[in-house]
């Protein structure tokens, strides 16, 4: 399989989110009013578009992997403790490293990674709105990005397949990783768009998430950025 895991990384990592935000905006030729739908300049003008800026709020400090992990076990950790969702967040997200959120393990840690990228391709098109024209374009951003053959062919193979939460729920292996796949999801959505909206409500069903849960991940989301 790829390094699906350093690839969720660079979506925040420093330099390498610079450079593949450069490559985007080269592809695009400065174009700007791309829209949700458009999924603009490869994955990463797909994940940074309305609800996923979200992720470059730590850009400098944490990759992706680590950012969602921590975001979901703080969420999952506060809700099994019965803390309120309204309470303060922490000034930082804590370490997941070592937990289901985030195995040490790099085997365990790149497949873990590779079913996140998934579950963030498809929230990144719930909204339904990709032309075949803009299609067009996506492939083409996607190699000029230069990603691994597996990785062009996965993100490939998710943008065209039908949104279907409840397989995407299927990636879950246990509830730690519903809360977790739910927690990307939410970071590259926009909440303002009631398709997006509508498509993290039935996720949560379909993962079977509880609504306190729900509640401790849009709290903890809102946060980061």
């Amino acid at each position: 399989m790829f390094n699906a895991k350093s690839l969720l990384d660079n979506l925040t990592g420093g330099q390498g989110v610079q450079g593949l935000t450069e490559k985007a905006r080269q592809t695009w030729d400065g174009q700007s009013n791309l829209g949700k739908g458009a999924i603009a300049g490869g994955l990463l003008g797909l994940l940074f578009t309305g609800g996923g800026r979200r992720l470059l709020g730590t850009g400098a400090k944490v990759g992706a992997s680590a950012l969602i992990g921590g975001l979901a076990y703080q969420a999952y950790q506060d809700w099994k403790k019965g803390k309120d969702p309204a309470a303060p967040a922490q000034a930082a997200l804590p370490s997941p490293e070592g937990t289901v959120f985030l195995p040490t393990d790099l085997a365990a840690a790149n497949d873990l990674a590779g079913r996140v990228l998934q579950a963030m391709v498809s929230a990144a098109k719930a909204d339904g709105h990709v032309t075949p024209d803009e299609r067009s374009r996506i492939d083409e951003a996607l190699q000029k990005m230069g990603l691994e053959a597996e990785a062009e062919a996965l993100i490939k193979a998710e943008l065209d397949a039908p949104v279907d939460v409840r397989r995407i729920a299927g990636l879950a292996r246990g509830p730690e990783e519903a809360a977790e796949i739910y927690a990307a999801s939410l970071l590259v959505v926009d909440e303002q768009s009631l398709e997006e909206k509508g498509y993290l409500a039935m996720l949560a069903a379909a993962l079977n998430l509880e609504d306190g849960l729900v509640q401790h991940l849009h709290a903890k989301a809102a946060s980061v950025g």
